[in-house]
């Protein structure tokens, strides 16, 4: 039987920045619409609203037998306290993921893939800083191949309130398009590097 190929992603923040909201998207994208198996444990501070919050999403082709990240293979950071409070765990060749108008980075390892979006700021155009998760999600889907995008769409628009799908939608394509255009970006610039 082949190794089990399991994807642990940890998403950091504060409380009311919906963390647990996003991993919960993230684990119903990949168990309802990607058959995969997932499970996602969260932790909060000792001050519920605005504390340190975290989502622990463990997403596999086969059964998880260890519900818990440890070293993340991605680390979504949504908050400058989860990010220096994680960002020694990340696994070497992990992906980083960050919030630029919440959080600074010192150097980083030359190892990791790094993406950063102005997650909150995208939001508040669209009418709404409490979707900067939903942002985060969209730039995640271009980036990572843990579940499909057409799925960790569709797991948005399900886990919102109808009145808030439309915009939710947009958040997440909002996020989606700019990882797209830093995908391109960096191919360009490798072609160049290469010729």
């Amino acid at each position: 039987m082949p190794k089990a190929v399991e994807r642990e992603i940890l998403i950091t923040g504060f409380g009311g920045q919906g963390i647990v909201l996003a991993g919960n998207i993230m684990g119903a994208a990949a168990t309802l619409h990607d058959l995969k198996h997932a499970t996602m444990t969260q932790s909060y501070g000792p001050e519920a609203r605005g504390g340190s919050c975290s989502s622990q999403v463990v997403i596999s082709d086969h059964e998880i037998l260890f519900p818990y990240v440890e070293h993340p293979q991605v680390l979504i950071c949504m908050s400058q306290e989860g990010f220096t409070k994680n960002i020694a765990s990340l696994m070497p060749g992990g992906t980083l993921i960050w919030d630029t108008d919440l959080v600074k980075t010192a150097e980083l390892d030359p190892g990791w893939t790094a993406y950063n979006v102005p997650a909150t700021r995208f939001a508040e155009e669209l009418g709404n800083k409490m979707m900067a998760n939903i942002v985060m999600l969209g730039l995640f889907s271009a980036v990572c191949n843990a579940v499909s995008a057409d799925s960790l769409r569709q797991a948005v628009i399900e886990s919102v309130p109808p009145k808030t799908r439309e915009k939710n939608g947009q958040a997440f394509d909002r996020g989606r398009e700019y990882g797209e255009e830093i995908l391109k970006s960096r191919a360009k610039q490798d072609r160049v590097r290469g010729q």
